[in-house]
This record gives structure tokens, C-alpha cells and sequence, in this order.
């Protein structure tokens, strides 16, 4: 077989161990693995002595060859030439590569394992055939494991190929299973480039049919995960803030008549008033923090919102928990990266979710979003507030467009102007009133609020967005006008009641809040 002809859609890397082989046999295990349409094999054993990895190497590929399936040996090259196999794995510890090319010549294929760029370049530049990229996903089949890079790290060297047009493929490693496989694969993509497979160890080789889990799997990769079933589409990126508005009451009225679900998992502080702005607005809210209670609550047809307030190991458990839950009923969610940049806590803490899940909505403060852009911030923030402003809008907006494009999030920067964008035009919102960044917990209750809108209205999650943000901010502008509003202690009860009476006046066709809406296109 050619080396471009190989398919490397599902890549079996072999175990000898007894924690995962158990008492079942290497040759009989491979040979179902193939038949249930693994596409690559590579022989891994890191303990047995050169005579027996050489006698195995050769059952082995005895098999593959009868399936037309490539073997490739980890490490080994002296046991790649032995048997004549296609070509070798070779890590960062083992071989170098071009001792290894120099040895089995250009025909052989020739993989390596890359964990950050600068690897990843070292590879390219040597000449690879492969990336074997890793660890993505905490795994016991590895030992000396360097980092775990998370999907985030895994999209990263995506691009540098995409940006270096490096001509080689891409599989993952780490942790990849039945449950993770398609989303991996659809999130890590960027644009021009994409994993061209996984590599998977324990779950095909510890499975108790190795073919049926290799089949399973197979199809996970090629089918997209269920949150893709509404994402926003390119005309619904174009249109004008006019025909925007015209949806407006269309979809409050939908949080009206539905009640939507919003599940809620943020801190103590926040709890009360999210819940009361979520009835005000007409939805059904419910404050769970535990994320064993996700799964049965994500079949209820609502959307999810994860405040990063408070920071433990408990509570990113849960979040990823809940996170996953949710994508695999196909459900929206809404994150809240509060504080992102304040702490190298945060800053870990928001990799591991957007790793671990894909988020609808990612809406946050100026300081917040920067940070959750590849390459981070050198904005500082002082705790939870919105961070520094008098950043260039143009700069801004051109920032989001390219995270939302990159990561295929709404994303939502909130200020004094709102932008928001799907990864085309960038959309501006003046509306608001000061006193909502002199109450705790109010830039969290915009993301219960749009949580609603997406919930009720999950085919136009765009027009959803906007639509939450104005009946949020213009409730508050409403709100501080009032004559009983004397400051922002007098104002939080009234703004609760403001939200509520411009759900009722827009169920009743009076629309004359709306004219207040100052939607423009910036970007």
C-alpha cells in the first residue's frame, strides 16, 4: 500500500499489558480490530525482550497484510526492518527521525508524537508522515506523560499546520473513546485543517468484542456530534439589525409560551438573583451545581449555564460533567469564563471546559473573552469586574470574529457597547444603564437570560442572543427611570420587574419598549 493511500480514520495502537490485554490474545484482538474497520496498526510494547517482540511483529503482520492494513512498529526500528513492515512510531524520547528515515528509506511510514508546536515543526520540518498528537485526555495506557493538552492544544497544532500548509496527516491520542471521539474530531477542526483520525488503545483493545468496539467507534468519527444538529448558518450571519429586530418578539414570546428549562450551575451569590431574572423573563429555573444530575436534567429540553465564579477541583468536575451531559442530548449551553484572566487558576480552568465540551454561547467581559483567545491576554484583571476599557471597538470586534470563527461559539463581549458575532458580522448593542456594573451577579444574568432565548428558540441561536441581550439591557435603561429608583440597591428590585413587564407588554403585541433598541453592524 502507498503511503498516501493509508487510512488513518481509525489507528489501533497495541497493549500487552494485563491491565488491558487481561488474558485475551494480541493476534486475536488485532485481527477484530481490523475486521471492524481499524485502518492502521501499531505494535506498542515497551517490556518484552527483542526475540519476542520480533516473533509477535510477525504474526501480526501477517494479519494486516491479509486485511491490507498497514503495522507499523512503536520505537523499534531494528524490529520494523526484521519483519518488513510498512514503518515505525517513534516518540520524542526514542529515535530521532531522520536516523530512522535514513534507516528504512522514504517509502516507510514514519509517525510522531507531537504535544505542542515547536514538536510539531520539528516533525514537518524532518520530514513525518504522520503527527501522533498527545495526550489529549488523562489515560493509564501511557506512562511519562508531559502534559495533557486538551482539545485546546490539540486545535492548536491543528492551525500551525493549517497556517504552514505542512502536507501531513493528523491523528489524536489520549483518552479517545466511543463517548468523545466525534466531538473531538469536529471541535479540534480549524479552518483547513482537520484530524484525519484518532488513535484509540484501551477501548479497542480492552473491549470485550474488539470489532463491534471498533465498529462503534468508526461510526462516531464519521457521524457529527448531536449539538451540531442547529448550529448558525451563514445566512443567518448576514442578515441586517432590522430584520433582527423583526424576530425579537417572536422569540420572547417563545420563552413565554415554552417556560423553558434553565439550568443554572453557578456561586451562592448569584443564585437568588439568577433564578428570580429567569421567572421574570418566563422561563423555569433550576440552581443544580452537581453534575450527576445533568444527564436526567438535559433531557429536559432547557440550556445550560456555567458561571465560572467559584474555582475548586469539586466544582470542574461538575462542570464537566454537566457540559458533556448536555452535548450528548444536543441541549445549548452557555458559558461564563468570570474572572478568566485574573488567576493561572482560571486561565487552567477555562482550557479544561472548553476542552472538555462544546459551548453555544461564550459571553464574558472585554478581560474575560481576550483570555479566551489562543495565545491569552496581557490584559490583568482585578478580580471579577470588567477589566480595562478604551480598547480600539474595530480591534475588538475583529478579536471576536476570529475566536467565534476558531471555535464556532457565539461569543458575547460585554461593556459599555455589547458585541456580538457568530464569526461573521460583528453586531454592536448601546443599550443598558450603568448601575448594571454596579450590582454583583448582573453580567451573570444576561447568561441566564440568553440561555433562555436559545433554549425556547434553538434554530436561530444568533437572533436568540441578540434578542436576550436587548430585553436585558433595555429592562434596565426602563428600570432606572423609574421614580422609586434612587441608586443600584433601589434598582435591582425594579429591573427584575422591568424584565418581567417587557415580557407581558411584548405577549400583548405592545412593542414600544423596542424602539429603544440600538442594534448597528461594526464588523
Amino acid at each position: 500500500m502507498a503511503k498516501h493511500e493509508v487510512d488513518y480514520t481509525l489507528y489501533l495502537v497495541t497493549d500487552s499489558t494485563p491491565a488491558i490485554l487481561g488474558g485475551g490474545d494480541l493476534c486475536e484482538i488485532v485481527e477484530e480490530a481490523v475486521k471492524g474497520g481499524v485502518g492502521i496498526v501499531q505494535y506498542r510494547d515497551k517490556t518484552s525482550d527483542t526475540g519476542v517482540l520480533v516473533s509477535t511483529a510477525r504474526k501480526l503482520h501477517e494479519i494486516t497484510k491479509r486485511h491490507n492494513v498497514p503495522l507499523l512498529i512503536n520505537d523499534r526500528v531494528d524490529v520494523a526492518l526484521a519483519i518488513g513492515c510498512e514503518g515505525v512510531h517513534i516518540g520524542q524520547d526514542d529515535i530521532d527521525l531522520p536516523t530512522a528515515r535514513k534507516i528504512l528509506g522514504e517509502d516507510a511510514i514514519i509517525g510522531v508524537t507531537v504535544s505542542n508546536v515547536a514538536e510539531a515543526e520539528a516533525a514537518a520540518k524532518g520530514g513525518a508522515d504522520y503527527f501522533g498528537i498527545g495526550t489529549v485526555f488523562a489515560t493509564p495506557t501511557k506512562e511519562n506523560v508531559k502534559s495533557i493538552i486538551g482539545v485546546e492544544g490539540l486545535k492548536e497544532i491543528l492551525l500551525k499546520i493549517a497556517v504552514e500548509k505542512w502536507p501531513v496527516k493528523t491523528v489524536c491520542i489520549g483518552g479517545i473513546n466511543k463517548s468523545n471521539a466525534s466531538r473531538v474530531v469536529w471541535q479540534s477542526a480549524v479552518p483547513g485543517k482537520s484530524l484525519d483520525g484518532v488513535a484509540v488503545v484501551s477501548a479497542i483493545m480492552a473491549a470485550k468484542s474488539p470489532e463491534q468496539a471498533a465498529k462503534e467507534i468508526l461510526d462516531q468519527i464519521k457521524t457529527p456530534p448531536p449539538f451540531t444538529k442547529a448550529l448558525v448558518t451563514p445566512g443567518q450571519q448576514t442578515r441586517s439589525p432590522q430584520e433582527l429586530l423583526v424576530l425579537v418578539p417572536y422569540i420572547l414570546k417563545a420563552v413565554n409560551d415554552k417556560k423553558p428549562l434553565s439550568h443554572n450551575m453557578t456561586n451562592l451569590v448569584v443564585q437568588n438573583f439568577a433564578a428570580n431574572v429567569a421567572l421574570s423573563v418566563g422561563a423555569s429555573p433550576i440552581m443544580a451545581n452537581y453534575g450527576e444530575e445533568a444527564e436526567d436534567l438535559a433531557k429536559l429540553g432547557g440550556a445550560l449555564v456555567i458561571n465560572m465564579g467559584t474555582v475548586t477541583p469539586e466544582g470542574l468536575l461538575n462542570y464537566t460533567k454537566a457540559l458533556q451531559a448536555y452535548n450528548k442530548a444536543g441541549q445549548p449551553v452557555v458559558f461564563d469564563p468570570v474572572g478568566a484572566g485574573a488567576t493561572k487558576v482560571r486561565r487552567s480552568a477555562v482550557k479544561v471546559i472548553l476542552s472538555s465540551g462544546y459551548v453555544d454561547v461564550l459571553k464574558g467581559n472585554q478581560s474575560e473573552i481576550l483570555s479566551c483567545i489562543p495565545g491569552g491576554s496581557k490584559i490583568q484583571q482585578r478580580g471579577v469586574d470588567s477589566g480595562p476599557s478604551g480598547q480600539n471597538t474595530q480591534e475588538l470586534a475583529s478579536a471576536i470574529k476570529e475566536l467565534a470563527k476558531l471555535r464556532r461559539h457565539i461569543v458575547v463581549m460585554t461593556g459599555k457597547t455589547d458585541l456580538v458575532t457568530a464569526g461573521e458580522t460583528v453586531f454592536a448593542i448601546d443599550n443598558g444603564h450603568e448601575y448594571l456594573g454596579m450590582v454583583t451577579g448582573t453580567g451573570c444574568c444576561l447568561g441566564t437570560t440568553i440561555s433562555t432565548m436559545i433554549a425556547a428558540h434553538p434554530n436561530d441561536k444568533l437572533a436568540a442572543v441578540i434578542s436576550g441581550i436587548l430585553q436585558y439591557s433595555i429592562a434596565a435603561e426602563l428600570a432606572a427611570e423609574r421614580d422609586d429608583v434612587k441608586g443600584p440597591g433601589t434598582f435591582v428590585p425594579a429591573f427584575i420587574d422591568e424584565l418581567y413587564n417587557v415580557r407581558k407588554a411584548t405577549v400583548k403585541g405592545d412593542l414600544e419598549w423596542l424602539k429603544r433598541a440600538k442594534v448597528s453592524v461594526i464588523a
